[in-house]
């Protein structure tokens, strides 16, 4: 059976409708919680051997080694993963992880995007897997960080208020600053979990919970073909 490693920052934010998917495609999922595991056993978790790894988000910055020191390890192991050109998706704080890790900007954007909306996509993105999303397709964004488009990565999407909002780098490396993997059906955690934040940006919950139902199933089943669609092409 395959492999499947998420690196899981906080425990509502966990693959949500892709996870499905992976266990339809044949691969055993393993979670990682840096927040639980020490930051030793982090640095010596063989991500060279999974089959995928995925890099989930969290309400923290990519620079925040200062404050939340495990982020070294996981840079370190983003690192090694890349060496290895296997697999590696990165969503929010992971696309941002990744992104540093090649050598990109990530900075506050100074502004919340915060919510379902549109996302535009590149030439490159609708010919790609993002392709099942529609140009001007609504996705879940809950971000207050941006990267800068790594070295050789080709930009896939963007919105008005966030000019890179997904890269790819060749086949193997994909970064989403959006939450496809959010299941509309939790939303419910999502607004508990982030209350302080949402409170602090002046964002009322009531809107994405309605949003929430409004787009929710055929959210699920477009974030769910895009993750088919890409690894398909990774074959």
């Amino acid at each position: 059976m395959k492999t499947a490693i998420a690196i899981r920052h906080v425990a509502f934010e966990d693959l949500g409708v892709f996870a499905p998917v992976l266990e339809e495609l044949g691969y055993q999922i393993r979670y990682v919680d840096p927040g639980v595991t020490d930051s030793t056993e982090l640095a010596a978790l063989d991500v060279e051997a999974a089959e995928l790894l995925v890099v989930l988000g969290a309400p923290i910055g990519a620079y925040d080694e200062a404050t939340y020191p495990f982020l070294l390890a996981e840079l370190e192991l983003i690192g090694r993963r890349l060496r290895s050109g296997k697999p590696l998706l990165g969503i929010c704080l992971g696309a941002q992880l990744i992104a540093r890790v090649l050598g990109a900007k990530v900075a506050p954007m100074g502004v919340k995007e915060i919510g379902f909306g549109a996302l535009q996509l590149t030439t490159e993105g609708a010919a790609g897997c993002l392709g099942a999303l529609g140009d001007g397709g609504t996705v879940l964004h809950w971000h207050g960080d941006m990267f800068e488009l790594p070295p050789g990565a080709t930009l896939l999407a963007h919105t008005e208020i966030c000019p890179n909002q997904a890269f790819m780098l060749g086949k193997a490396v994909l970064g989403l600053q959006f939450h496809l993997e959010a299941d509309p059906a939790r939303i419910e955690q999502w607004l508990i979990g982030h209350a302080a934040e949402l409170s602090a940006s002046g964002i009322d919950p009531v809107t994405i919970r309605q949003q929430a139902k409004d787009v929710g199933e055929e959210l699920r089943q477009r974030g769910q073909q895009v993750l088919r669609d890409w690894l398909a092409g990774l074959a």
